[in-house]
């Protein structure tokens, strides 16, 4: 019990520390983004140009504490199905890999806003236009790392069902996590669906948060 015990808070608190580095990693940038507006989206860049450099580093923080998470969780359910342990691990590595390359659209952003002598063969449209660009293949990108974000909760939801240290119900919760994000990750290129499930969907990994801390934090 003091081994799970152990596993589940090095569990809980890397999953906690997702939450402030996922948020303003991921949700920064389209906060700067004016639909329609290019050159309001570049003056509003340049304005907050540290914070959207900082925005990147906490995108590529994410994915190396996501590394420690899922192997904290490899070791916490390892007992319960090595087989699915080890389908949990196998579906994050294209994850984190999709997501840390992804953020090289962002730092294209950056290069083209350098004033780097290289770039006056273009016109301000032109670097325009490619910023536009390169904040739309980072938004695809999302979407493609969120395959693999989604279909990582089915082993967790397995597990997590199986486990017999986390209620039922919490692995139902993410199995259907599973699902939410597929679903948000390949509307996009089957559809111009705008409106998203896993925000709704999503709140398993609320409840496995919370349920780690509680189980690695226990007194008894």
């Amino acid at each position: 019990m003091n081994t799970i015990k152990q596993h589940a808070r090095t569990a809980g608190l890397l999953y906690l520390l997702l939450v402030p580095l996922g948020l303003f990693g991921i949700l920064y940038t389209p906060t700067l983004v004016v639909s329609g507006d290019v050159a309001a989206t570049v003056g509003n860049i340049l304005a907050h140009k540290n914070l959207f450099s900082a925005s990147i580093a906490s995108a590529l923080a994410v994915q190396v504490a996501q590394i420690f998470l899922v192997l904290a969780l490899y070791r916490l359910f390892k007992e319960t199905s090595k087989v699915w342990s080890a389908l949990l691990v196998a579906l994050i590595i294209p994850a984190v890999s999709i997501a840390m390359l992804n953020e090289v659209n962002r730092a294209a952003v950056l290069v083209l806003l350098s004033g780097a002598e290289y770039l006056s063969a273009f016109t301000e449209a032109q670097i325009h236009a490619l910023i536009q660009m390169f904040l739309e293949l980072h938004t695809y990108g999302i979407y493609v790392a969120q395959i693999f974000w989604g279909l990582w909760l089915l082993p967790m939801g397995v597990l997590a069902y199986t486990s017999g240290f986390i209620p039922k119900f919490i692995g139902v919760l993410l199995i259907i996590a599973c699902f939410g994000y597929l679903f948000d990750s390949l509307a996009p290129f089957l559809s111009h669906i705008e409106w998203t499930v896993s925000e709704w969907t999503s709140i398993g990994e609320f409840f496995i948060l919370i349920w780690l801390l509680h189980l690695g934090f226990m007194k008894k």
